[in-house]
């Protein structure tokens, strides 16, 4: 069953007390041949819990998720290849090899299983590490997140890598922040919408039309029902990029798989609804 958020949702569970809490410096890890910028953070000698970012994003853009599931997760959060402060590399960018490189990051730090939670880009990310690397993943959450791709999605990231490519990143903004957030959230944040902009702008064109050239032609829907972790799906109602009817599709694919519909919400929902987002995860995570 649905379920819609109207508005945000106050986290109230308790996590179990660990004493030992820390937020580690970050550090570049060589994995698959380039750098990667990571960030670790909260409980120590706790389950482990990765975070992985949308397209044209970073790091950062899960802030709040790493402050509010740190007293009882240790976070590992990481710019995903060619976005950020992470080498974009010269191998063909793939959905495959941005697992891959999620594997890499696990086994540099000793990690042997992790919950992962991918939003967009991220997303489609968790889905492969769910699909193919199923003994080291706990629990999955997949936000916004596309599994298959029809003539339409092709055809806008063809647009969007070319752009890109001759016009530079900046063009990208302001084609994204619309389809990113709702009209409200936007007129309501603009120094939120501001901050956003200026990741958009930073990422490299390269890294942006690798990662666009990886997702361009996804196509996994019909493996879907070989996901044995437990998945959660996350879908904005107001999200153009990734409409809620291909997400429920998803979770109707995967046995036992929960469903959670935020509104309003457009594209970047834990940015959007960002206690409710934090609030499902947990009690997710937890169950």
């Amino acid at each position: 069953m649905a379920l819609s958020i109207c508005r945000p949702v106050v986290l109230t569970r308790c996590f179990v007390s660990i004493k030992r809490v820390e937020s580690g410096p970050a550090m570049e890890l060589s994995v698959n041949g380039i750098e990667v910028h990571c960030v670790t953070s909260g409980a120590i000698d706790a389950p482990w819990v990765t975070l992985a970012h949308s397209i044209a994003a970073d790091h950062t853009f899960w802030d709040a998720e790493a402050a509010a599931l740190g007293a009882g997760y240790r976070v590992l959060r990481y710019d995903t290849r060619g976005h950020g402060k992470s080498a974009v590399g010269t191998d063909p960018t793939s959905l495959d090899l941005l697992a891959r490189d999620v594997i890499g990051l696990w086994d540099a730090l000793g990690i042997a299983r992790s919950h992962f939670i991918g939003l967009s880009l991220g997303g489609m990310i968790g889905l492969v590490l769910g699909l193919e690397h199923r003994g080291r993943v706990e629990k999955l959450v997949i936000a916004n997140a596309r599994s298959q791709a029809d003539a339409q999605f092709t055809a806008l990231w063809d647009q969007r890598i070319a752009l890109a490519e001759s016009e530079g990143m900046a063009a990208i903004a302001e084609l994204s922040i619309t389809r990113w957030f709702t009209a409200d959230f936007i007129a309501e944040f603009p120094q939120k919408v501001a901050r956003v902009r200026a990741v958009i702008e930073a990422t490299p064109p390269s890294g942006f039309a690798g990662a666009g050239r990886a997702i361009r032609g996804i196509d996994l829907h019909k493996r879907l029902g070989r996901l044995a972790c437990p998945t959660l799906f996350i879908a904005g109602r107001e999200d153009g990029a990734c409409p809620p009817q291909g997400i429920r599709a998803d979770h109707q694919t995967v046995p036992g798989s929960r469903y959670l519909e935020l509104t309003p919400a457009a594209h970047i929902s834990n940015l959007e609804q960002p206690q409710a987002f934090v609030a499902a995860v947990a009690d997710f995570l937890a169950a």
